[in-house]
């Protein structure tokens, strides 16, 4: 039974807890947040204790791992007082603030023995994403040739959220950077498009949709599409085109019924409002391989490589959409 241990009460600390708490391997043991009662609040909820030092919860001895959802400039350091304290880590996106800070995380890890560091693109283990990859991996769909990737919310997050998010490449896109790769191995060149759709937004400094274009060594080619606005629900989709053939990930609806009357012929329900209900399945599975590489010493995917890789390609799409000249890798 791993013993976890969760920073930051937040929204996506409580994904991790439900989660955590749900699982037959793994007890939630404690639960860190520096804001008001938000740690002991949560933690009441699941029997576990509250800290509201990070520094206090790595020298539990009850605790075994620990997950990271505390905002981004946290990550880093956490990840290396987790680390140096003999915790697990599984850190939420991205791995660090900047690219430089990122390196810098990967090249401390490097100096001493550390139980496993994963970071978290839960999309590699949504079901359908994740079978579309064994096709490709299985050699049924041929050489892959083209990934084309839809990723829009279903409406944007407030503009005090924006002006610390790092922007839409590393809040929103990095995800979707790291499906990328999953699927095309390593980027060598990145073209981004950046748009303000929203009225609201643009006093943020940030763009709210986007279109990038990246290139892989293997020549194939990813096509991204960004919106933080989109009216019909939380729009998720995956095309994967090789040269045997292709899988197509749809999206996710509160049901399959089809209606067909007078007024409309195959109308169905709008897709699923929110990333909690769409990759509910790749939240309980992300934490299953997490489980596996500290209690088994599985591989662990992804690593601290793939968060650093996701920065650059975040880094060089903002560039990019800035010069309206691609960048080269």
């Amino acid at each position: 039974m791993l013993r976890v241990a969760i920073i930051g009460a937040g929204r996506i600390g409580k994904v991790h807890a439900q989660a955590v708490n749900a699982h037959p391997e793994a007890a939630l043991v404690a639960i860190c947040d520096p804001i008001g009662t938000a740690a002991e609040d949560l933690a009441q909820i699941y029997g576990a204790k509250a800290y509201k030092e990070a520094d206090d919860l790595f020298a539990d001895p009850d605790v075994d791992a620990v997950i990271i959802g505390s905002p981004t400039p946290l990550h880093a350091p956490q990840v290396l007082g987790a680390t140096r304290a003999g915790k697990a880590v599984m850190v939420e996106k991205p791995v660090a603030s900047d690219v430089d800070e990122a390196r810098a995380l990967e090249a401390e890890l490097a100096t001493f023995e550390h139980p496993p560091v994963m970071v978290g693109f839960n999309r590699r283990f949504d079901p359908s994403f994740a079978h579309a990859k064994q096709l490709l991996d299985a050699g049924d769909l041929g050489e892959i040739e083209q990934v084309t990737i839809t990723s829009r919310d279903p409406e944007p997050p407030p503009a005090s959220y924006i002006a610390v998010s790092g922007g839409i490449f590393k809040d929103m896109t990095i995800h979707d950077f790291d499906v990328a790769r999953f699927f095309i191995g390593d980027v060598v060149e990145v073209s981004a498009f950046g748009q303000n759709v929203i009225p609201e937004l643009k006093e943020t400094g940030d763009f709210d949709a986007a279109m990038v274009l990246l290139k892989g060594a293997n020549g194939a080619v990813a096509t991204i599409i960004n919106n933080r606005r989109c009216v019909t629900g939380y729009d998720q989709r995956l095309e994967v085109y090789g040269s045997k053939g292709s899988a197509v990930a749809d999206n996710w609806r509160p049901t399959t019924v089809s209606v067909n009357t007078a007024d409309a012929s195959a109308a169905q329900q709008p897709y699923l409002n929110f990333f909690l209900e769409r990759y509910a399945d790749a939240y309980r599975n992300e934490l299953s391989a997490f489980i596996d590489a500290a209690t088994k010493g599985t591989p662990v995917s992804p690593t601290v490589s793939d968060g650093v890789a996701a920065l650059e390609l975040a880094q060089a799409a903002q560039e990019s959409a800035q010069s309206g000249q691609t960048v080269r890798l």
